[in-house]
């Protein structure tokens, strides 16, 4: 005897704008302390961990669900930098004990930080077909990382500053992807524009 089959189709919305927030948050405290603006990075951990780590780690969840591999992707593996870094932090500040703290060399977190840039540069080339304001978000990532690289194994002079005002300009921009997603949404028009994707790779 047959048996009839149903698919229950599960609607989602959206997460990019919350991924986003996520983003800018973090960067946004990160930065205050790179420009010297705030000291020490105990108060930079909770907003690494839960804004950096966790909402983009819910939002690369939803865009799974979502069938969208690029911003499951993205989100995802920028989750997962901020749980390494918050880590890394704890270890260099001898939350685990002094022994861990002894043997923590920074260059190991500066190769880490190479691996990134590889994987955002990849992610920058699809950013084209997104919409500007991502691919300007990508961009100063990929400032970021190689101010980051930069600043770790004393390749450039600037490199820190470099790292720093990139990851202030991604939370401004972030926060204004994020507000734009929301908005355009909610009033069902272009309310504040992203910018239509170049059409270099391929035609919309």
């Amino acid at each position: 005897m047959a048996q009839d089959i149903h698919y229950t189709k599960t609607v989602v919305a959206d997460p990019t704008p919350l991924g986003l927030f996520g983003l800018a948050m973090v960067t946004l405290v990160a930065s205050s302390q790179k420009l010297g603006l705030t000291e020490g990075l105990s108060l930079v951990l909770p907003w690494a961990i839960f804004l950096g780590a966790f909402v983009q780690l819910i939002a690369c969840i939803f865009d799974f669900k979502h069938n969208n591999v690029f911003g499951a992707t993205a989100f995802g593996a920028y989750a997962f930098f901020w749980f390494g870094v918050a880590l890394s932090w704890l270890i260099k500040m001898g939350a685990f004990g002094e022994v861990l703290a002894s043997q923590a060399d920074i260059k190991q977190l500066g190769f880490a930080f190479v691996g990134y840039l590889v994987f955002t540069l990849f992610m920058t080339l699809g950013a084209v077909e997104t919409n500007k304001v991502l691919l300007g978000i990508f961009i100063l990532i990929d400032l970021l990382f190689l101010g980051l690289i930069g600043d770790v194994f004393g390749l450039f002079t600037g490199a820190h500053a470099l790292a720093a005002w990139a990851e202030l300009g991604i939370a401004l921009l972030s926060f204004y992807g994020s507000g734009a997603i929301v908005l355009n949404r909610h009033f069902g028009k272009e309310f504040l524009p992203l910018g239509k994707p170049l059409g270099i790779f391929k035609t919309h």
